[in-house]
């Protein structure tokens, strides 16, 4: 097929059975990334039918990476996550900690290299933002004290996430992947290359919060005052993907991590709802092309061969990293209705292990089943974690707590 029929093909099939999946997936009262995976599963070469074209549909993946990035940078408030720094800082620190232990000891046992097993016990150890937000809409808890802690502790593993794909390059080859070209560096010279990186990485932060927090919201309200609806997505769309390509080129750091601080940026403006609001569409359509490529890779026969290592997965994702939570918080003299909430927020994974397995993939780190055991745990923990969010935080909606009011 031409190329250009390719891409339009890709596009139409791809969000065509996107729609429709996802409209199944909510009428079953199921999240409808499940349904977007699904797509990509119906579209991939491990299933009967047209196969979409897998090498613009990873391309296509990563703009909705950075709008996805952009998103949650645009919803970071450093003032929020500072009113919960005392449990949502050391409590995700520790679960992320604990849960990489256990997908680790999994990896392990399957007879995984020690780089492997680590990269997939970060990967099961982060849970899906966009899941939780939705959990906690659906239930009028998002702006409750108990909410507000959930969503504090998932931004403190997504910003643990952002500093992995930071270094991961960098340690690719020291963990056993494809090292960059060039000689490996070891010893030494490698605690100087990841040194060197960070530098990087802390020069593009302290030029975005000292030059970008005045120059970006003030392109903002100079385009805002034209009126034009139109100019005013553009720039908008024009600084989420112009910061994340531009901090990868000119700094060497992830389009990630440059789209979240581009997204941060903006949240410290006036207009930053405005921005949001008007790049929400497009964010919403290739954040749903992302799932439907991560999908696209998943050998659904991997439930008939390996069906243990998939429930071991689940085992960890569901009854592991909860119960961690669940016990680190009461640790942290939380109430129980706090341990119960985070418990439950936890019990999914989405976008940040997906990227994470195609990093790990593409830097030869991950061995090719790894990210169907991501995928599968993915789908089936996304599709149980409303059921187990109703069962394990009623208690506290019986009793709320008294931090609970509804924030101003």
């Amino acid at each position: 097929m031409p190329h250009e029929e390719s891409l339009i093909a890709t596009l139409a099939m791809g969000l065509g059975l996107a729609f429709v999946f996802g409209l199944v997936a909510v009428r079953l009262r199921l999240s409808p990334l499940v349904g977007y995976l699904l797509a990509g599963i119906a579209l991939g070469p491990h299933t009967p039918g047209w196969v979409a074209d897998v090498h613009l549909a990873p391309q296509l993946a990563e703009i909705g990476v950075m709008l996805l990035m952009f998103a949650v940078g645009t919803h970071f408030s450093l003032r929020e996550l500072l009113a919960v720094k005392g449990i949502a800082l050391p409590g995700a620190l520790a679960q992320i900690v604990l849960s990489t232990a256990l997908g680790a000891a999994a990896a392990r046992w399957w007879g995984w290299p020690f780089g492997a097993s680590l990269l997939f016990g970060l990967a099961l150890s982060v849970a899906s933002t966009v899941v939780l937000l939705r959990a906690l809409e659906d239930r009028g808890a998002l702006h409750s004290e108990d909410g507000r802690i959930a969503v504090g502790w998932l931004v403190v593993e997504d910003l643990a996430t952002v500093l992995a794909l930071v270094l991961l390059p960098v340690l690719a080859g020291a963990l056993g992947g494809a090292a960059p070209p060039g000689p490996a560096p070891q010893g030494t010279e490698l605690w100087r290359t990841v040194a060197l990186t960070l530098d990087k990485v802390a020069l593009f932060v302290a030029l975005m919060l000292l030059v970008g927090t005045r120059v970006f919201p003030w392109l903002l309200e100079r385009v805002a005052g034209t009126n034009s609806r139109e100019l005013f997505t553009l720039a908008t769309l024009a600084l989420a993907l112009g910061v994340a390509f531009g901090s990868a080129k000119l700094f060497g750091v992830s389009d990630a991590l440059g789209a979240f601080f581009g997204g941060m940026v903006i949240s410290r403006s006036d207009l930053s709802k405005r921005a949001a609001g008007y790049l929400q569409p497009l964010r919403d359509v290739f954040a749903a092309l992302f799932f439907v490529a991560v999908g696209m890779v998943f050998e659904p026969l991997v439930l008939v061969h390996h069906p243990l290592e998939v429930l071991l997965v689940l085992a960890i994702i569901i009854v592991g990293k909860s119960a961690a939570a669940l016990v680190i918080v009461l640790l942290l003299r939380r109430p129980l209705s706090t341990a119960l909430t985070v418990a439950a927020a936890l019990a999914q994974i989405g976008e940040f292990s997906f990227i994470l397995a195609v990093m790990g993939r593409d830097l030869k780190l991950l061995p090719p089943q790894a990210q169907s055991y991501i995928v599968a745990g993915a789908l089936l923990s996304i599709g149980i974690n409303p059921l187990l969010f109703r069962l394990l935080t009623r208690p506290a909606a019986a009793k709320p707590s008294a931090g609970s009011a509804v924030r101003t």
